[in-house]
């Protein structure tokens, strides 16, 4: 009689059929049970982005441009004195050089970028500056075709363009996914033109997001290591998915080519720059006449904020949709239009992105204290420069007084000549300052004049004292004052009291 089966019982004694079946049984129980494997081993990225990169591929095209260039002479004809014998020999060379074509003969320029299609009917995305000051673009497609292109609008501010070229057929396009969810490690291709080897296509990961690089007033780029050299500019940068989270513009590099480093505009930004480019062939931003500045943590604690959160409102333009709206210098904007504002950047592209005309509730803080206020936007101005606020009523002149290290004199005709103070500013004018104190180390110095303390404003030495003391009985650490320049610049400025 066979012995019966025990847990324990060494696999080399089990008769082999009995090995067989267990073994089948258990593979067929963990293919059941596990998950599905993963696209990639831990840190090896993913096994193949060869079916994605097959979908999109013929949807990439590479950007050739040219342009005359008159070229400049490279000898500069020498400056000889009237009557030099070799006036006339110099005279007679570089006239025969011109007539012969020589060094003044004009040139043509050709350059390389990237772009995709996001339109079947020809609808095609590059940057700005791939095809800047171009006189003819070119279209070159997977397939060898090549298509003259047409610009229809362009935007410098976040280095955007948008063509369109006029195919025999429907062409294959891409589609835009959503940035906003991208995560900082996931998987991302790169495809586009790098020094003119035509389609090429790199992996690598988001290194990081919302990356300021200081190329333009709303920068919030995609950072991936995803090599990105000269030639990729205006190419797409595709999620796992094969949808375009962004758009290659820039690179880190010393010597010019990729280190691993490069930046995408997210395509939460491009969308709207790019729908507007083909409806207004422009860009129409949003404008509210503000003139705003980061809430540090001086400020937040002045303002009872808690923690630095949203933009501290500088200077709003007198009749503009802030001050029509009641937004006032001090306040400091935490939501607009359903958006929650973290950081002064967070305001500036969401205003850029409101349609004008458009009605937007705006939250803001006001004396520890939240408000909400209503407003119209308008169209963003070609010059936008807030208008400086109406004149006060003059302040009586009083003898220079002393607070928080700094010595203060009420306004007067004098003052405003030796400081050269505009008409329209008023306040308490800075006359000197202790070297020694923190408001020198914050950058108060004579000339400038303090127009709020703790957030109401001030017309007198005496005022700034009054507010001072109050703010100490209050328990606060730090004043927050309103400082302008003699031409109206306004920034706030937190001093510790104590």
């Amino acid at each position: 009689m066979p012995q019966p089966l025990r847990s324990s019982a060494p696999a080399a004694r089990l008769p082999a059929f009995v090995l067989a079946a267990a073994l089948a049984l258990l593979t067929a129980t963990f293919s059941t049970l596990s998950p599905a494997p993963l696209l990639a081993a831990p840190g090896k990225g993913p096994d193949t982005v060869a079916d994605v990169a097959e979908r999109v591929m013929d949807a990439v095209v590479n950007i050739s441009t040219s342009q005359n260039v008159a070229a400049s002479r490279s000898v500069p004809q020498p400056q000889l004195p009237p009557g030099s014998p070799f006036e006339d020999f110099f005279d007679e060379f570089f006239k025969r050089r011109q007539d012969d074509g020589g060094e003044q003969r004009s040139r043509r320029v050709s350059s390389l970028g990237s772009g995709f299609v996001i339109d079947p009917s020809g609808l095609i995305v590059t940057n700005n500056h791939v095809i800047a000051d171009a006189d003819e673009i070119f279209a070159n497609f997977n397939d060898g075709s090549k298509l003259k292109a047409e610009l229809i609008g362009r935007d410098t501010k976040t280095d955007l363009a948008l063509l369109r070229v006029k195919p025999d057929k429907p062409l294959v396009s891409v589609k835009f996914g959503d940035s906003e969810k991208l995560r900082v490690g996931d998987w991302v291709m790169a495809i586009g033109n790098p020094f003119g080897l035509g389609g090429t296509l790199t992996v690598g990961v988001v290194s990081a997001r919302n990356r300021d690089i200081n190329s333009g007033p709303y920068d919030n780029f995609i950072q991936t290591d995803a090599a990105i050299n000269r030639g990729n500019s205006g190419g797409p940068l595709f999620n796992m998915e094969g949808e375009v989270i962004g758009i290659n513009t820039a690179i880190i590099s010393p010597s010019g080519g990729s280190i691993g480093i490069g930046f995408a505009v997210p395509a939460a930004t491009a969308k709207p720059v790019l729908a507007q480019l083909e409806q207004f062939k422009e860009v129409r931003r949003g404008w509210i006449g503000v003139r705003i500045q980061p809430v540090t943590d001086d400020i937040a604690e002045s303002l009872g904020l808690g923690k630095p959160r949203g933009a501290l409102i500088g200077v709003v333009s007198e009749n503009s949709p802030a001050a029509k709206g009641g937004i006032k210098a001090g306040d400091v904007i935490v939501k607009f239009n359903d958006r929650d504002i973290k950081e002064v950047r967070d305001l500036t592209r969401t205003v850029a992105d409101t349609m004008a005309d458009t009605e937007v509730d705006v939250v803001v803080v006001r004396k520890g204290k939240e408000e909400t206020l209503r407003l119209k936007v308008a169209r963003m101005p070609e010059d936008d420069k807030p208008e400086t606020a109406k004149p006060a009523a003059e302040s009586q002149k009083v003898a220079p007084r002393k607070a928080l290290g700094i010595e203060l004199s009420a306004m007067s005709d004098e003052l405003r000549k030796r400081y050269s103070i505009k008409s329209e500013i008023n306040g308490v004018v800075i006359t000197g300052v202790d070297a020694s104190t923190p408001a020198a180390n914050k950058g108060i110095k004579a000339g400038q004049v303090i127009v709020q303390v703790g957030q109401e404003a001030v017309a007198s030495p005496a005022d700034v004292e009054k507010q001072v003391d109050a703010l100490r009985k209050q328990g606060k650490r730090s004043a927050l004052l309103l400082v302008s320049d003699g031409e109206g610049k306004q920034e706030f400025v937190t001093i510790p009291l104590n």
